[in-house]
């Protein structure tokens, strides 16, 4: 698939999501958050959900978390640009809860899976244990597994935390820091 059946395939990906109504995390939302990037980028970027922001706008990490995101992304020389970001779920959970598994499943199955198989990154970012769970299947402990690149499917995650639990903790911050600097590496 060449970039721009990539791209087209992406967007007829959006439209269905923006109009998506295979779960209940549809009745509560503004606008549903497809993600936005580069169709072709080399590293797919994966978070939780849509945030108040994000769900007022229809865009990924516009927020704090984005900014924060933005700015460690900048510090090894990447721009959201040159990447693809998305999230577990594409519609905000009411009263911003963590997305139940059956929410996530739908999500993966319908929507996430095929956006990294159109996009067939390098590289996944799974930000946080809801992206974890939702792409692999598991519940790690992320003070252990923070930072590990694992191979599932011929395909390499790099686990780390989301840039939300970052804004709240100077540690984590930093551990999300030095985790996200292994890309200038990799």
């Amino acid at each position: 698939m060449n970039r721009q059946q990539q791209a087209e395939a992406l967007e007829l990906m959006a439209d269905g999501i923006r109009h998506c109504g295979k779960c209940r995390l549809c009745e509560s939302r503004t606008h549903a958050v497809p993600g936005e990037g580069a169709a072709d980028a080399a590293i797919l970027v994966v978070g939780e959900g849509p945030g108040a922001r994000e769900d007022r706008t229809g865009r990924p990490f516009v927020g704090r978390s984005g900014r924060f995101l933005d700015s460690l992304l900048a510090e090894i020389g990447l721009d959201r640009g040159s990447l693809f970001i998305t999230s577990a779920v594409k519609c905000r959970p009411p009263g911003n809860r963590t997305p139940r598994a059956d929410e996530l499943r739908i999500c993966r199955e319908a929507w996430l899976v095929p956006q990294m198989s159109c996009i067939d990154p390098e590289l996944v970012i799974l930000l946080g244990l809801t992206a974890i769970r939702s792409v692999l299947d598991e519940a790690p402990s992320l003070g252990r597994v923070h930072g590990d690149i694992v191979e599932r499917d011929g395909r390499r995650f790099l686990l780390t935390y989301h840039p939300a639990a970052g804004l709240r903790a100077d540690d984590v911050a930093e551990r999300l820091r030095a985790d996200l600097a292994v890309l200038a590496r990799v």
